[in-house]
């Protein structure tokens, strides 16, 4: 006995399926609409690292004679907080693999807070260092470099919050559907490998 089609019932089934099918294409496309993103960032950030290097070996001594001597404290307490946002922040996309939103927003909540402290912590450093901007080319260097990779800290943290904002509307965020909950992760990430970088070629070497 043959069965009778729907032809309505058969529309409505393809409708899902291209659907769904455009939500996994555009997913990937802002994937790579990211990676690019970050891959220009760095770039940028190279450049920058490249300069300072270059400043450093035109100069017999660096930083120059008569700049006070970084404190390596804060900086370094900034640097383990900002290395430990980074296994808080995957936590949060552990939770939503998982389809736990609480979870997500706990996560999630914790690590803005971690790159608020974050920035807190390096306006103090500024309020209180012995050198201004144009003291010399170290110092320009330093307040270049920190300044601009705190606007990223900054940038992230915004989109932390976006994040958090967005996942008040119940289905937002599942485990099928977390784009941007791990667009933010990976940003983060990135934020966190620049810092390192830093921290190493301003305080260390």
């Amino acid at each position: 006995m043959s069965q009778t089609i729907d032809p309505a019932k058969t529309a409505l089934n393809y409708h899902h399926t291209a659907e769904a099918a455009h939500h996994e294409e555009h997913h990937d496309y802002r994937l790579f609409g990211l990676i690019v993103f970050l891959i220009a960032e760095g770039m940028i950030f190279m450049g920058l690292f490249g300069a300072y290097l270059a400043f450093r070996s035109t100069l017999p001594a660096w930083p120059p004679e008569g700049t006070p001597e970084l404190e390596l404290l804060l900086p370094g307490v900034n640097t383990i907080n900002l290395i430990a946002s980074s296994f808080v922040i995957h936590n949060a996309d552990t939770a939503i693999k998982k389809n736990d939103v609480r979870g997500m927003q706990m996560w999630f909540a914790i690590t803005a807070v971690m790159g608020i402290i974050f920035l807190a912590g390096q306006m103090y450093e500024y309020f209180h260092l012995e050198f201004g901007l144009t003291t010399n080319l170290f110092a320009s260097a330093f307040y270049v470099l920190t300044g601009f990779h705190g606007l990223h800290v900054t940038i992230g943290v915004l989109a932390i919050l976006a994040v958090l904002w967005r996942s008040r509307r119940k289905g937002h965020y599942s485990s099928e559907k977390h784009f941007g909950i791990e667009a933010a992760e990976i940003y983060w990430h990135f934020v966190d490998v620049i810092w390192i970088i830093l921290f190493g070629l301003l305080y260390i070497l």
